[in-house]
């Protein structure tokens, strides 16, 4: 419902992503045909006088009366040696994505304001596509003329806790999202043909700032701490990795062992784990918070009301999937957009504007292209 959606998109295909994105009711661009925009779109920047500096990260904002007048930020020189760059600016959109601990915990130690926001947490769940296309279409999507099957499910749980489908892939696969040593991290892909001949979906269950207890944190994390859903994440990350096997296999298992309803085994599951580089069958409860184990479990069958096969027994389940949304929201302004930092007085920041999923304010790639745009057109003051 943007008003730069359409904007967003034809950027999208005059920088190499299928012109049929332009006219779908559910624009699909392709991992593949994705990489190639990217950088059409870095090129487009650099022509008009933009420059992107690869392999840096922001260290600190410098404020003064309540102006940001300089960025510092790291880098390696050609030595490879780290060093570090004071950049003069009077405006800064800070997106810097959800998987950025490190700068979160920098911008948090300088006071600027942040707050703790809902999230999810959950598995990615594969079957066969012939098997969502025939519980959609009632015959397999081939033979129709149509494009893979698609889903969208979302149930209640009996303790009220919300569990849904995220990011449904047609056609494609489980990939490691990993940002950091000794953790896995799920997400799902497809590239633009959608022809992997499964399909997939994260499965989560909500995560609310009154589940930060200290049962659910490492240890010496405080439950009021503004990062203490990012601590909540990198726990369970670093369980499934522990569970893997530590060589960088995701924990798997079949919907029935899952569920305690059977004993099938992953080698007996109606699709092979796409995950690369391979997966190592485990309980998967064990790298979940026990609410969100709990929620998935009773939600499955429930889910399976609503797409016939959702919950096969033999359908494969791999973890973790814990990065579909921010737990943190960076503070700004609803009207202006401006952060705020909190000094004796806690005055604005003149200049600094979060955006995007990392600083809380979207939640996928249309709505954080949206406000991007948004953000960009207020700092040079066209809206």
């Amino acid at each position: 419902r943007s008003p730069y959606a359409g904007w967003i998109l034809r950027t999208f295909a005059a920088a190499g992503a299928p012109e049929n994105i332009l006219y779908l009711a559910k624009p699909h661009i392709g991992t593949d045909r994705l990489r190639t925009a990217v950088v059409n779109i870095r090129k487009e920047i650099e022509s008009l006088g933009g420059e992107v500096r690869f392999g840096c990260r922001l260290e600190s904002l410098e404020i003064q009366d309540g102006k940001l007048f300089a960025v510092k930020y790291s880098a390696l020189d050609k030595a490879g040696c780290l060093k570090t760059v004071t950049l003069p600016c009077s405006g800064l959109i800070l997106a810097i994505g959800h998987s950025a601990r490190d700068t979160m915990k920098n911008l948090l130690s300088q006071n600027i304001l942040m707050e703790q926001k809902p999230f999810s947490i959950g598995l990615r769940i594969e079957h066969p596509q012939k098997l969502i296309d025939f519980a959609q279409y009632g015959a397999g999507h081939e033979e129709l003329g149509l494009g893979p099957a698609d889903y969208k499910l979302n149930v209640r749980t009996s303790k009220g806790r919300g569990v849904y489908s995220f990011c449904m892939c047609p056609g494609g696969s489980v990939v490691n999202s990993s940002s950091e040593e000794g953790a896995i991290v799920t997400n799902g892909m497809s590239n633009a043909a959608r022809d992997s001949g499964s399909a997939n979906s994260a499965l989560l269950a909500d995560v609310l700032p009154e589940d930060f207890r200290s049962e659910y944190l490492p240890e010496g994390v405080c439950p009021s701490d503004p990062l203490a859903g990012a601590a909540l994440q990198e726990k369970y990350e670093k369980l499934a990795f522990a569970l893997g096997g530590g060589n960088g296999l995701a924990p798997s298992q079949t919907v029935s062992s899952f569920r305690d309803t059977g004993t099938l085994r992953i080698e007996e599951a109606c699709v092979h784990p796409s995950f690369l580089p391979g997966t190592c069958e485990a309980d998967l409860s064990l790298c979940l918070p026990d609410f969100a184990a709990d929620a998935l479990k009773e939600a499955l069958p429930l889910l399976g009301r609503k797409l016939k096969g959702f919950d096969s027994p033999d359908a494969v389940l791999t973890g973790v999937e814990s990065r579909s949304s921010s737990p943190v929201r960076i503070k700004r302004d609803p009207e202006d957009l401006q952060g705020l930092y909190d000094g004796p007085e806690r005055t604005g920041i003149r200049g600094f504007f979060p955006a995007g999923e990392g600083a809380g304010y979207a939640g996928g790639i249309m709505s954080a292209a949206a406000d991007g745009v948004r953000t960009a057109l207020k700092l040079a003051g066209l809206i």
